[in-house]
């Protein structure tokens, strides 16, 4: 009888949480996150510093350093968010500002004098071009994802492989200047690219070039290569990577990873209908609800790349927990994982006064406390994407 009771407790607790938060609080909350990260990032807001067309990597110039490029694309990725949600066009008038300043303030773009948006890290690239493809999304602009296609084109589908070199038979390479360090964070953005580039292919109006059968051959060839290499098929964990000497990295496994992952499944499922990309992605999914959480919620993420980590899961698992050919108890999981995440940050971790967030889960950041980026980030990602949850 106790134990009965108890769940029925525990129930009406979660239905008492979930109830209260409806559509029009997580808007609200997820406008506050957005003009919070313009307000106390974006650069150019600050007095001396007009043409400074950059996210800062502490908020109110508590650090300016420009090494940090790869957080560039998901500051954006957050405005054609807000952009996209609310049709606001203060959020899209930053859109040009940034497409100069990105490449300006790129610490390795004089590396490569060809291309000021290059930059050693193949990864850093990846997250650029996706960036730039969902600005071709809320604009249609075909400026942008024409950047997009050639930085994939040049840069990024040329460090496949060699397909013959044992032991890594392929992959694409994580930094341009370790070509045998295949990782799960350039071969997972790297396929969603090429899969994105074969769906807007027609939209974009591309003539020249790589046919787009090409593209979506790409996508296939290098998400099954992360799948028969970096991902577990009993568990769904995805490896961070094989090294130089072709070991695996079976050690670190971190949400990203399994993001982008499931984002490509995902998306090689909505373009082939291919049942097996869906349940790899499941798979993939439950690994973080299932073995990275604990009472529901993941770690703290405070600062550095790894404040960024949780964010990007977000984004990619939004879109499955939405996928209406699930079976309904796995949607009900991931829909009240991703709810009860975000009420936990809602309501403990975001300062409602200045509306940061520091990557505690369950302490806010004091109302002068400096906050990264990077989770900053996160935050904003994870409100948005209550943004876009689908109802049950």
């Amino acid at each position: 009888m106790k134990r009965l009771t108890n769940l029925i407790l525990a129930l009406m607790l979660c239905m008492s949480v979930f109830a209260q938060k409806d559509a029009a609080y997580w808007n609200k909350m997820a406008d506050g996150m957005a003009q919070s990260l313009i307000k106390n990032f974006w650069g150019a807001n600050f007095q001396g510093y007009p043409d400074r067309y950059y996210f800062n990597y502490g908020s109110n110039l508590s650090n300016m350093t420009t090494n940090h490029y790869w957080p560039q694309a998901h500051a954006m990725d957050v405005l054609v968010d807000a952009y996209m949600r609310t049709g606001d066009k203060q959020y899209k008038k930053l859109f040009p500002l940034w497409w100069e300043g990105a490449p300006r303030f790129n610490f390795a773009g004089k590396m490569n004098p060809k291309d000021p948006w290059w930059n050693v890290f193949v990864d850093d690239m990846e997250w650029m071009v996706l960036a730039q493809i969902r600005m071709f999304e809320a604009t249609r602009d075909t400026k942008y994802i024409a950047k997009a296609r050639q930085m994939y084109d040049d840069w990024i589908w040329p460090t496949w492989g060699p397909e013959d070199e044992a032991p890594w038979y392929g992959g694409i390479t994580w930094k341009t200047d370790v070509a045998k360090s295949k990782n799960a964070c350039s071969n997972g953005p790297a396929a969603l690219i090429a899969a994105r580039l074969y769906r807007f292919y027609e939209q974009a109006k591309f003539k020249d070039g790589k046919r787009r059968n090409a593209y979506l051959n790409e996508a296939i060839k290098i998400y099954t290569w992360e799948k028969n290499n970096l991902f577990d098929r009993k568990t769904g964990a995805v490896y961070d990577n094989m090294n130089g000497k072709g070991e695996i990295q079976r050690n670190w496994i971190f949400t990203y990873n399994v993001g982008t992952f499931l984002g490509a499944a995902h998306e090689l499922y909505l373009i082939t209908g291919d049942q097996q990309y869906l349940a790899d992605a499941v798979l993939a999914a439950k690994y973080v609800t299932d073995h990275l959480s604990a009472d529901g919620v993941l770690p703290d993420a405070t600062s550095g790349d790894g404040g960024l980590f949780h964010g990007i899961f977000f984004r990619y698992f939004v879109k499955l927990a939405n996928e209406e050919s699930l079976d309904l108890d796995t949607r009900r999981k991931f829909h009240d994982y991703l709810t009860n995440l975000a009420t936990v940050m809602a309501e403990q971790g975001i300062n409602q006064k200045t509306m940061l967030y520091a990557g505690r889960w369950r302490k806010a950041p004091a109302d002068d406390e400096p906050v990264g980026l990077t989770p900053q980030l996160t935050g904003c990602m994870l409100m948005e994407a209550m943004c876009v949850l689908k109802p049950l």
